[in-house]
């Protein structure tokens, strides 16, 4: 069964939110604060258990937008944030930060249900991770050889750095979803972010050079304005 973890101070919306999504044959867990809900969100006893996050940004504490920078540090489960404001910057503040979609309160229950299943939806079906077990991923245009590490466009080899690859590979094993500069650092590299941003668009500049037709306009990594980048879900075959 899908599991939804809701983070949120507000009691009595957490109760008819959990109610709402075990009517939709989901079972959900509450934390009433920021650092509950990251200890469930960390607890083995839940692992892989998620598929979705509901996070309120208003909470005394840590708030939403510090929760949701730790769960992007090891996670890309899909983040649903509530927020009594309206106001374009705190929306923008979290996309940029990794949030999924964004619900401002009060809302409507039908609103809130449409908004879970599309994410949970987007997340178990239509974008789902690679596999690692496998060794090839065989892409429209391209094949990459994991177990041997090597990249194939258009049946020509591509010569590619040991980080370009572990880029490319995080980024196609991830068809779809959007990684914001700090996610993919933290990801590929596997250390606390250190490079500016400047630094990353560089670095995807290099890589695009060496796999797209037409770097300028290209097919494979895709850039979202003001957020990050993501794989063409188009290049799956």
């Amino acid at each position: 069964m899908e599991s939804v973890l809701i983070i949120d101070d507000d009691e009595e919306l957490c109760s008819l939110m959990k109610k709402c999504v075990e009517q939709e044959d989901l079972s959900a867990v509450i934390a009433h604060g920021g650092m509950e809900g990251l200890h469930y969100f960390d607890d083995k006893k839940y692992d892989n258990l998620f598929s979705l996050v509901i996070l309120d940004v208003m909470m005394p504490g840590m708030d939403g937008f510090q929760v949701l920078k730790r769960i992007r540090e090891t996670s890309n489960i899909p983040v649903l944030m509530l927020t009594a404001k309206s106001s374009e910057e705190d929306k923008v503040s979290g996309l940029r930060l990794g949030a999924d979609d964004y619900l401002t309160k009060p809302f409507g229950i039908k609103e809130f249900m449409a908004r879970v299943n599309s994410l949970i939806r987007r997340y178990t079906t239509l974008n789902p991770t690679f596999n690692e077990d496998e060794d090839c991923m065989v892409l429209r245009g391209m094949v990459i050889d994991k177990a041997n590490r090597t990249v194939l466009v258009n049946h020509v080899s591509v010569e590619l750095t040991s980080k370009e690859f572990d880029l490319l590979t995080f980024l196609a094993s991830n068809r779809g979803r959007i990684f914001t500069k700090q996610q993919i650092y933290t990801q590929v590299w596997k250390e606390e972010y250190a490079f500016d941003d400047s630094n990353i668009m560089s670095f995807i500049s290099k890589l695009r050079k060496k796999i797209e037709s037409d770097p300028e306009h290209p097919f494979y990594i895709l850039t979202v304005r003001g957020v990050g980048y993501r794989f063409n879900k188009e290049a799956w075959v």
